[in-house]
């Protein structure tokens, strides 16, 4: 039975995608997003039972396995989910065309794929998967159809493309390092015991193009150059599963890449790679928010900060990772609440320019109010989990010497806090034009439930030491690897 719950989130999103591509199947089909998530955050809730319970359920010949961290991001790939397609729900006319239809196939499809990234054991299949999410994801990119839109589907595609194919080769070189073994296989769970005998050099080549393939999707610079046009052209709700969940699951597949390497060659060389590539996402983040005249293109480049403090965790070590899995589930939270808003304004506003959107606050506080809570989160407030998790990080940093790279970092977050305080003032504080009449704009222009629910989760998952806290610690364990 409990292997069974293994299947749910990959057969319950396909059989969504078939479903919404069926005539007659108007009134229902907008919501097929909303239960692919639903099918995903239950399964996950499922398996993060059975696994405190000391389970780890397998199926397939162990093809499909959960353990900690698997149960815990196939959750956390639910819990995201769920906000961006229920904050972004469609209206019931406009699920009526052939668009939508393939929209919301690709949206299932999409959340399909990013389960079987998180729960297959082989690293081979966990490579396909994340590549699946490249097809579907550049139709949904290009979903408007205008010549950004399909530009920026089409950096994704050639960018995405090579990030994957260089992590093809470093998995490649991964399986050669096991041939010489008793045991060929690209099994996560072989891979990672250390008396496999792998050859060195084999997984230095290895670790160190598959985590550079990964990175281009995780959106580290210099590889990220894809995120802000993907992100700012793609539908909100797409944005904030791309932003929430697929960069995070990239993060998860350079994790289980390090947990071999560092077993055989050590920590060093992954620890001095992923410092830099976080490093330079901080800066690259900092140097453009300056700037930045595109409030969506400012929520991409976010995300770009954020996972370079990220991959900065992980190249800490077990000391930060708990921290770091926390990050996962505040971040892709509330940046796919960040999006949903912005698709929200975008829509009213009629403008993603910055200069152009004034005194919100005052003109349209349903909007403007949770925007400013879920601004409040991201850039680090307490009590968001955001906080909580960034302070893990940087006192990890200094108790294992790397207290160089945690005072870099913490310089380039104190630019982007100032640069994101700069432009959200902008947008939401002050008084309209002299002479324009207007009447204050209650309306959340959409459901408020699933803003609430995000914002009120990350405000208190840092506090919930059972079982919160021990799933962390159990899934921080699954990567014991990684010292």
């Amino acid at each position: 039975m409990i292997s069974f719950i293994l299947w749910i989130p990959l057969v319950g999103p396909l059989a969504l995608a078939g479903f919404s591509l069926l005539p007659g199947t108007f009134a229902l089909r907008r919501f097929v997003g909303v239960a692919a998530s639903s099918a995903v955050l239950i399964a996950g809730l499922l398996l993060v039972s059975a696994v405190l319970n000391g389970a780890v359920p397998e199926t397939g010949g162990g093809m499909l396995r959960a353990d900690a961290l698997s149960a815990y991001m196939i959750s956390v790939v639910g819990a995201v989910g769920l906000i961006a397609t229920w904050g972004g729900l469609s209206s019931a006319a406009s699920s009526r065309t052939k668009v939508a239809a393939s929209y919301e196939a690709l949206i299932a499809l999409f959340l399909a794929a990013m389960s079987l990234a998180v729960l297959a054991d082989s690293i081979g299949l966990m490579w396909a998967a994340v590549e699946a999410t490249t097809i579907a994801t550049a139709f949904l990119v290009g979903h408007h159809r205008t010549g950004r839109s399909l530009e920026a589907a089409w950096k994704y595609v050639i960018l995405g493309s090579v990030g994957v194919a260089i992590a093809l080769l470093g998995i490649g070189f991964i399986y050669a390092a096991s041939v010489g073994t008793d045991t060929p296989t690209l099994s996560w769970l072989l891979l990672s015991q250390s008396n496999l005998g792998l050859d060195p050099a084999l997984i230095t080549a290895g670790g160190a193009l598959a985590v550079l393939g990964f990175a281009t999707k995780a959106g580290l610079a210099p590889m990220h150059s894809w995120l802000p046009d993907a992100h700012s052209q793609a539908p909100a709700p797409v944005s904030g599963l791309m932003s929430g969940v697929l960069l995070s699951v990239a993060l998860y597949a350079i994790l289980r890449i390090q947990s071999i390497t560092n077993l055989v060659i050590g920590p060093e060389f992954l620890r001095i790679m992923l410092s830099v590539g976080g490093l330079l996402s901080l800066l690259v983040a900092a140097s453009l928010l300056i700037r930045q005249r595109d409030y969506k293109r400012m929520l991409a480049y976010s995300s770009i900060e954020h996972m370079g403090l990220m991959a900065i965790g992980v190249a800490i070590g077990p000391a930060a990772l708990p921290s770091v899995l926390l990050y996962i589930l505040g971040h892709g939270l509330i940046k796919a609440t960040l999006f949903v808003i912005s698709g929200r304004i975008l829509q009213v506003e009629g403008t993603p320019v910055i200069s152009d959107v004034r005194a919100l606050l005052v003109r349209r506080p349903g909007l403007a109010i949770p925007w400013l809570i879920a601004m409040a989160a991201i850039v680090g407030f307490p009590p968001f989990s955001i906080f909580f998790s960034e302070i893990g990080i940087i006192m990890a940093g200094w108790s294992v010497g790397l207290g160089g790279v945690v005072a870099a970092a913490l310089v380039l977050l104190l630019v982007i806090f100032a640069a994101f305080t700069r432009l959200t003032v902008q947008m939401t504080i002050g008084a309209p034009p002299d002479g324009v009449a207007f009447t204050p704009d209650y309306s959340a222009h959409g459901p408020r439930l699933p803003i609430i629910l995000a914002l009120a989760t990350t405000a208190t998952v840092a506090f919930v030491a059972e079982p919160v806290g021990t799933l962390l610690l159990q899934a921080t364990a699954v990567l014991g690897g990684t010292n």
